[in-house]
């Protein structure tokens, strides 16, 4: 794993859909790369001449398949190997980030200093936090512990022979690719890292409850494919957050209404544990205090959007029914 040090050494995998100036600076921020692949997944807002014009390779995904992000970053690693086979690294960003000036170097160096890495992240931020609570809470999520990482995002660099091994992200999840790719990589014997270092500007554009009830109904679908696949010990992957979700979203209100037909309007009293939850978590959360109290709720009221993805993915298990992306923006 001695990859020769010539620059540039890595590629650029961006994928989109209408992310119109988005995509303009974040191709733009990939300028170092050896070479820019962007995946298209059916944008109507002249992203792809734009790209061309850039000079970057354009893949356009088949409209008559579901679109994945997986699938768009298995396609644009595809390509990317055609044009480049001789690159050691890839690096993966959303349409909707820009890269920063200094990271390409610096996660690097850091691969080449670890051989057992095979991928690299560092902090992910919100370019408008101020916009709304949405993107705030969108920005505390991406700052996760520096050191070895069980999973990575969207946004990180990757050795690309690793990659290839393990047959790269699997086309069918519609969530949560990343965790579930490194369940793998992790299986054949390679470290994910997050290190300190100002990764991606990321632009959410989330500025209503509805967008963040849909990423949230995302992620419950997330969770409840990746503990299905990736359940079992040792790994045991995303359990305890569909458990949580559960308990939270379903449990609670069904043990109150049992309560209530038992014993009448006193079994509602059991719903009292949800604002004494919220009283719980405030101290837990960051910045004045009434963001904290939005926050605690916010994080309270995304359980039931996880249990409403999870039960949007047992509907299509029992109905035979493939996934269909769940967009929120």
């Amino acid at each position: 794993m001695n990859e020769a040090k010539t620059s540039p050494r890595y590629g650029v995998v961006a994928i989109g859909r209408n992310e119109g100036e988005r995509l303009k600076g974040c191709l733009r921020s990939a300028i170092g790369a050896a070479r820019v692949v962007y995946v298209d997944s059916g944008s109507n807002d002249g992203s792809i001449a734009w790209a061309r014009s850039q000079g970057a390779e354009v893949v356009e995904l088949d409209m008559s398949r579901g679109f994945t992000a997986a699938r768009a970053r298995n396609a644009g690693f595809r390509r990317l190997m055609e044009l480049e086979p001789n690159l050691p690294f890839v690096q993966f960003v959303d349409g909707d980030c820009e890269l920063g000036p200094a990271w390409p170097q610096q996660a690097l160096e850091f691969l080449e200093q670890r051989p057992d890495a095979c991928a690299v992240f560092g902090r992910r931020r919100e370019r408008y936090p101020e916009r709304s609570i949405y993107n705030r809470v969108c920005d505390a999520e991406w700052n996760v512990p520096c050191g070895p990482a069980r999973a990575c995002g969207g946004d990180v660099m990757m050795r690309s022979i690793g990659l290839q091994t393990i047959g790269g992200y699997r086309d069918d999840f519609i969530a949560g690719e990343e965790p579930e790719l490194c369940v793998r990589l992790r299986r054949a014997g390679w470290t994910i890292w997050r290190i300190e270092a100002e990764m991606t500007l990321h632009d959410a554009a989330m500025t209503r409850f509805g967008q963040w009830w849909r990423r949230n109904v995302r992620s419950g679908y997330a969770f409840a494919l990746g503990s299905q696949v990736h359940g079992a010990p040792p790994e045991r992957l995303w359990v305890w957050e569909a458990r949580r979700a559960w308990l939270w979203g379903a449990g609670i209100p069904m043990a109150a209404a049992a309560g209530v037909a038992i014993v009448g309007p006193p079994g509602l009293a059991l719903l009292l544990v949800y604002p004494l939850q919220v009283l719980r978590r405030i101290p837990r959360q960051t910045g004045p205090g009434p963001d904290r109290l939005k926050l605690a709720l916010l994080e309270l009221m995304g359980r039931f959007a996880e249990t409403t993805g999870m039960v949007r993915f047992g509907l299509d298990r029992l109905l035979g029914r493939g996934p269909t992306i769940i967009e929120y923006k």
